[in-house]
């Protein structure tokens, strides 16, 4: 298989790339398959893979998703040109599958006008749990996870109000929405979206290490940092849930190897027809 990994970090230090990359390379381990896997940074050099890819994973990153940017005139571009080569193809074991992470589903979302793009009233950090919608119950990559299920959250941008009407027109579906709170007058977010039945993405983010973000919160200088953003309450909680198997551990497992399941699922089809 040969995976594209497309960088929305902006030259920022991040954990995200190093995660996907361990994400990605342990599947090949597990799965013992030989990976091709290449990086395109999309928001500083513009760079945009080609169509020889079998799997395409977008990550977070910060800034804004209402900028108009010369990157992203050709990741949109790059998406159109997917969703075509999918729409043409005889054989579904030649279709080409993406995922979108945080910026790169606000992003793919403002591109399929899957509902409004906001800013947040306050930064979203944290371990939070995400419910999974009617239809995202019974959605492969969410197998094996509990309702809710939990993930890390880290934005400033969202997306709420889903035009369902559209959605279903465009046989796209909401998969999950962040947690319901009663006390608070505002829309709950939409956290992930099935745009086809090759592409999908999270607000969350799914490839969220929990040793390695426990590792970096300990930092004192970060641990300053958030106690002094969001409160040492906040802080403790997060260091609480990341040390539970059951939630961000679990949630990476998941998510992420369960896309390229249905990517690996399509290539040996087509290993089988050609056999």
């Amino acid at each position: 298989m040969r995976i594209a990994l497309l960088d929305f970090n902006n030259g920022y230090p991040n954990q995200g790339m190093a995660n996907i990359h361990a994400i990605v390379q342990r599947y090949a381990m597990e799965k013992g398959l030989r990976l091709d896997v290449d990086v395109f940074d999309v928001r500083q050099r513009h760079e945009v893979p080609d169509l020889s890819y079998d799997a395409y994973i977008s990550s977070g990153g910060p800034g804004s998703p209402l900028d108009d940017t010369a990157g992203e005139a050709r990741y949109f571009k790059l998406i159109g040109d997917l969703m075509a080569h999918n729409s043409n193809v005889i054989s579904t074991a030649e279709r080409k599958f993406a995922f979108f992470i945080c910026h790169a589903f606000q992003l793919a979302c403002k591109h399929f006008g899957v509902g409004t793009l906001c800013r947040r009233k306050s930064t979203a950090f944290g371990v939070f749990p995400v419910h999974k919608t009617l239809i995202g119950k019974s959605e492969d990559i969410f197998t094996g996870l509990p309702d809710p299920f939990y993930a890390i959250d880290s934005r400033e941008w969202q997306v709420v109000m889903a035009d369902t009407g559209r959605l279903h027109r465009d046989g796209m579906a909401v998969l999950a929405i962040e947690k319901e709170r009663p006390h608070v007058p505002l829309e709950r977010a939409v956290m992930a979206v099935r745009f086809s039945p090759e592409m999908i993405g999270t607000q969350f983010h799914p490839e969220a290490d929990a040793e390695r973000m426990c590792a970096h919160l300990l930092e004192a200088r970060q641990r300053r940092a958030v106690m002094e953003q969001h409160g040492e309450a906040k802080y403790n909680d997060m260091l609480q849930c990341l040390a539970d198997p059951k939630k961000i551990a679990l949630t990476q497992r998941a998510v992420l190897p369960a896309f390229l399941d249905a990517a690996l699922h399509a290539r040996i089809e087509l290993r089988d027809a050609v056999v």
